[in-house]
């Protein structure tokens, strides 16, 4: 194992350790916010992630870099507005995903100010040693990646992921029941997607073209601050 792979899998290990939580506990808040207090009830708005971590999800998350927790629990017909509150309740882990990279990629280049950190980072690139900081702007360019891929991926408007719930603000009961119906044959087909996912080569992978360009978009917006310092 390269030395890339051990720090992928180690921002792999956090996001499901410190980022999941704030995903899921993010729904659970919605809803509350929307008049459901089931997550509560249940003590999923939480930031322990043994109320969250689902076994298989969790694997996937670990060896793809995509994957998911333990759904959770809500009761529509709680919410003061039905479509609205199933729709932002899903939305609401995506976000949770988009601002865990916004986050790392500040952190990133906020540390990318630092004479000594730079000095690190050309050493580094040219041979040089792999220090404290270089580790820690690996792990959070890796927690970047890996953030908005799980934002993307989760936003596939297909059952179980929270594309599905944001998607039926925009239909109607007709097409639910459609979905439930064939909820089965439609998760083995999320499963397919997943190899594919892994099999197809990135620039013909839509889920990782996507990812690829929102990266970009979001990097833009932080990666100025150390053009400022250093007048770039």
């Amino acid at each position: 194992m390269g030395l890339n792979d051990f720090f992928q899998y180690f921002a792999r290990i956090l996001t499901l350790l410190l980022v999941l939580p704030v995903h899921e506990a993010a729904h659970g808040l919605v809803a509350k916010w929307f008049g459901d207090d089931t997550a509560e009830r249940q003590g999923r708005i939480t930031l322990n992630p043994m109320a969250h971590l689902d076994l298989f999800g969790s694997l996937l998350i670990i060896f793809t870099g995509f994957g998911w927790a333990k759904p959770v629990p809500i009761n529509p017909m709680r919410m003061k507005k039905y479509r609205a509150g199933i729709s932002l309740t899903a939305l609401a882990g995506p976000v949770s995903n988009i601002l865990a990279a916004l986050v790392s990629g500040l952190i990133y280049n906020l540390m990318m100010c630092s004479q000594t950190v730079v000095n690190q980072y050309y050493e580094y690139n040219f041979g040089g040693e792999v220090t404290p900081l270089i580790c820690l702007l690996m792990v959070l360019s890796f927690l970047f990646q890996i953030n908005i891929g799980l934002a993307v991926f989760n936003l596939i408007p297909i059952p179980p992921l929270d594309g599905f719930n944001v998607l039926r603000y925009f239909t109607s009961e007709k097409v639910d029941r459609w979905f439930y119906t064939y909820q089965r044959e439609i998760s083995m087909g999320l499963l397919i997607l997943l190899v594919l996912l892994r099999i197809i080569p990135s620039e013909y992978n839509f889920i990782s073209i996507i990812a690829m360009k929102f990266s970009d978009l979001l990097w833009h917006a932080v990666s100025w601050i150390p053009k400022l310092k250093w007048g770039l």
